[in-house]
């Protein structure tokens, strides 16, 4: 089912580590932000995965809601601190994204959707 709310499609949900090590940044669907599919989403066919410069276990700990040191899947907030119920979560939820914007994209390693690379010019 659709969810009106703009935190269900816009804002970042979850990280989440793909095969070759880059992440996505997923909704509250487990889509790239900002897509409004209701369906499966193979992120490689979308240039919508980074490598993210600077992400550590420690700086994964900071960002999930929990406290997890895992780098696989790192959740922002949760079903119990949504951060629009009150001021609190939602301080919370913006301190982490404040410390997601500090990490930097590598353009290292090319982007490829279908076999096709993209250029990053």
């Amino acid at each position: 089912m659709f969810q009106r709310a703009l935190r269900y499609t816009h804002f970042p949900y979850c990280l989440e580590q793909q095969h070759d090590g880059r992440y996505v940044l997923l909704n509250r669907k487990y889509k790239p932000i900002g897509f409004l599919a209701e369906e499966n989403v193979a992120y490689e066919n979308f240039p919508v995965s980074a490598r993210l410069e600077g992400l550590t276990h420690e700086i994964a700990a900071q960002l999930d809601h929990e406290g997890r040191y895992g780098l696989e899947k790192i959740f922002l907030y949760g079903d119990d601190c949504i951060p629009t119920d009150c001021a609190q979560y939602m301080a919370n939820y913006l301190n982490r994204l404040g410390l997601l914007m500090e990490l930097r994209v590598s353009m290292s390693n090319p982007t490829f959707i279908n076999g096709e690379q993209l250029s990053h010019d």
